[in-house]
């Protein structure tokens, strides 16, 4: 059946060679980065630019232009694409002001923007009032709104940010056919920058990956800020370098660890683990989490390795028991190698959890233990599925998918480290129910990544994907779609969470985001089969 996502998409960028092992799988080998140790509290770094200077500089231009209602706003624009916004959340909270008092013009630009910023920001806002003004009577967009570019882009901004509101589809639709069709038109510089929205919508798509892309365009303006450039440029370093380091401490634990020799199908794959947890979780604070939660999806995928190419039934079956009673002596009559797997295992999550006690006076473990056990459970019914030529129906394929992601697990040991009681916060996985802050994503991992299954790794025929299931059940139907729509479905559902019911706190929200959002990273095919952004991608944060 399909594997966790963790180990179904190669990242480029690894020097590949092909090893005889189970399976015939190929292994691969990082190729390691020198790295710094970065710090932000130092006056200088290596070009010169003194970084608390840098923040100050900012900060006087924000107070500075406090008065002036729109450029309050798009400054605030400006620092959260260029991914710089945390260092000035008190300036950006007492600009929600600029932002209310704009939400209601009738320049389309002013009112999408605004609106955009504070249903981010968590106001109750309703889409279909604030564009009830840039409709005609039959709630189709005025054609007078077709030649604002800069308002047609903030329009095809707010459309991905839907909650199931009728005016953010028209406004999908209307925003991307005009933007389309001016593309031809435009000075080369904007052209750029509007098909590279189109590609990569804003809310949908990993602000790290657009940051590049609109500091290139923001340095092209009449009016270059050249303060908040250069602070967006050296932070940009400075996280380039804290990510390198990490990855680094991962591989040591990785090499120290010893089951790549011991288990002949295990993929050294430290690259693609890591970019995970880089991409979900982002500040210097977080560096240990991230460190933490990369050694929880190493095992993970090579738990999948073991379920998928190297072990019986019976030996399944008893590792997954093995896994339920959470003690060390019940792993005596497994093979070596599931004996060292188990103890990695075991150790790296009491690990979690007693950091967690430490640092938030909570101890997750008993919740934790029972994640993996459903982890290691799903993971048995897709081999038992497998085993019997069981051919499941797309709902039970698809409930037993998005555990089988890792997404669940790994977001639940996240949040543990973040201090979030699974108790209290419901995120305790129960089968059948898991919170959308945490199946939304999961879900969406999946559905992309069994959509674009025939042209990843081959699993080596074990792949029995939701497109194949779909189309032994609609002969000729449109597989692509119907998952596209199911998606669609999905992302309105994390938006209604995050953005209305707000159940969970920020922190949390965020990560789900970014989990979502790492998904047209990882599925951006190009030609040949290439994964041409997720290149891009990867060469711009960490080689």
């Amino acid at each position: 059946m399909a594997a966790h996502v963790f180990s179904s998409v190669e990242p480029p960028l690894f020097s590949a060679s092909p090893v005889a092992g189970v399976g015939g799988r190929r292994r691969r080998s990082f190729r390691p980065c020198m790295v710094t140790s970065p710090t932000r509290d130092s006056h200088a770094m290596a070009d010169g630019f003194d970084f608390q200077e840098g923040l100050k500089s900012v900060k006087e231009m924000l107070h500075q232009n406090h008065k002036e209602k729109r450029k309050v706003m798009t400054d605030i624009d400006h620092l959260k694409r260029l991914c710089i916004d945390h260092y000035f959340q008190n300036e950006i909270n007492d600009g929600m002001d600029a932002c209310l008092n704009l939400v209601d013009s009738d320049d389309l630009l002013d009112a999408t923007l605004s609106f955009r910023l504070l249903r981010e920001d968590g106001y109750d806002i309703s889409a279909d009032e604030v564009l009830q003004k840039f409709v005609n009577e039959n709630e189709d967009f005025n054609v007078d709104h077709t030649k604002d570019i800069r308002g047609l882009l903030s329009l095809q901004d707010i459309s991905h940010l839907n909650m199931g509101e009728a005016s953010l589809y028209k406004a999908n639709d209307f925003s991307r056919k005009h933007l389309t069709s001016a593309i031809k038109h435009l000075d080369l510089n904007l052209a750029r920058y509007v098909r590279h929205s189109l590609d990569h919508p804003y809310h949908v798509s990993l602000m790290q990956y657009k940051a590049r892309h609109h500091l290139s365009y923001f340095q092209s303006l009449p009016t270059r800020n050249t303060a908040m450039e250069e602070l967006a440029l050296a932070d940009f370093k400075l996280n380039k370098l804290q990510h390198q380091m990490e990855m680094q401490e991962v591989k040591r634990w990785w090499m120290g660890l010893g089951l790549a020799q011991e288990i002949p199908a295990t993929r050294d794959q430290i690259l693609k683990w890591y970019m995970f947890p880089m991409t979900i979780l982002q500040g210097q604070s977080f560096s240990r989490y991230r460190i933490e939660i990369t050694k929880i999806i190493a095992i993970v995928s090579i738990v999948d390795d073991i379920f998928d190419v190297v072990a019986t039934q019976e030996e399944l079956s008893r590792f997954t028991e093995a896994i339920r009673t959470w003690d060390l002596a019940a792993a005596a009559s497994l093979p070596s190698y599931m004996r060292s797997c188990y103890s990695s295992l075991y150790t790296i999550t009491n690990d979690i959890a007693d950091m967690a006690e430490r640092e938030h006076g909570l101890n997750p473990i008993d919740h934790l233990k029972k994640d993996w056990a459903m982890l290691f459970d799903a993971f048995l019914l897709e081999a038992k599925w497998l085993s019997a030529n069981h051919v499941p129906s797309l709902d039970d394929y698809l409930s037993n998918g998005v555990i089988t992601t890792g997404g669940p697990l790994a977001l639940v040991h996240l949040f543990s480290m973040l201090g979030h009681d699974p108790t209290r916060d419901a995120t305790n996985l129960t089968a059948g129910r898991i919170p959308p802050i945490i199946s939304c994503p999961s879900k969406i991992l999946r559905l992309w990544d069994d959509m674009g299954s025939a042209k990843d790794e081959a699993q080596d025929g074990l792949d029995g994907s939701y497109k194949e299931l779909y189309l032994k059940e609609n002969p000729g139907g449109d597989a692509k779609g119907h998952m596209l729509a199911l998606i669609e479905s999905e992302w309105g559902e994390l938006n209604r969470e995050c953005f209305s019911r707000r159940t969970f706190p920020p922190s949390m929200t965020r990560i789900s985001l970014n989990l979502a959002r790492m998904v047209r990273v990882l599925f951006g095919y190009g030609e040949g089969q290439t994964l041409p952004v997720l290149e891009e991608y990867i060469r711009m944060l960490l080689l």
